[in-house]
């Protein structure tokens, strides 16, 4: 069964709105100087591990106007990969490589994991993720952890979040400072 991955870039305060500077906040690109080549090594590893890209709406529009036009390693990898944009005010055609989930995404994405395939990736989309987590669909949780308090923005977990076990699988600490958190969907429920 395919797996699928939540990615977010976030602040010791869980601020994940941002991180990469792409005009929603003042204080955007707050997590640049942390991303290093281990980072990008990282990014790119789970990447090539994955067939689709998931995001939602904001994130997809985000996303597509900053690296749609990049080249190199990295977006040229990403640029490439089919995406799905859970949005209900999106509709076809998409550029960047991108569908639209038609219908519902929670049984989209339950039908999804059960075809032969590579895993799913998603970054940021904290609305989806809150979603997906509902529906227990999430398999794994990778918070780079920058060390910086923002004091303002969007968070990772929303209010009203499902309360969740998660174990943690992997530690990575980076000479940038920021840390990699990996977790799993927890054994026993919260």
């Amino acid at each position: 069964m395919r797996q699928l991955h939540a990615s977010s870039l976030m602040s010791l305060d869980g601020v994940v709105q941002d991180p990469g500077g792409f005009g929603e906040t003042d204080q955007g690109g707050w997590a640049l100087p942390y991303f290093d080549e281990e980072a990008v090594r990282d990014s790119m590893a789970a990447l090539a591990a994955a067939d689709t890209f998931l995001c939602g709406r904001v994130t997809y529009e985000l996303l597509s106007r900053a690296w749609s036009g990049n080249t190199g390693p990295y977006p040229d990898m990403i640029n490439a990969m089919p995406k799905l944009v859970a949005s209900k005010t999106l509709s076809e055609p998409l550029t960047w490589n991108a569908t639209v989930i038609d219908g519902d995404p929670v049984e989209h994405l339950t039908a999804l994991k059960q075809r032969p395939g590579k895993d799913i990736v998603m970054y940021g989309s904290p609305t989806l993720m809150h979603t997906l987590m509902q529906h227990d669909l999430v398999d794994t949780f990778k918070v780079t952890l920058m060390p910086l308090v923002l004091g303002s923005g969007s968070r990772l977990f929303l209010d009203g979040a499902v309360p969740k076990t998660l174990d943690l699988v992997e530690t990575k600490p980076l000479r940038s400072g920021a840390v990699m958190l990996t977790y799993r969907r927890g054994s026993a429920p919260a």
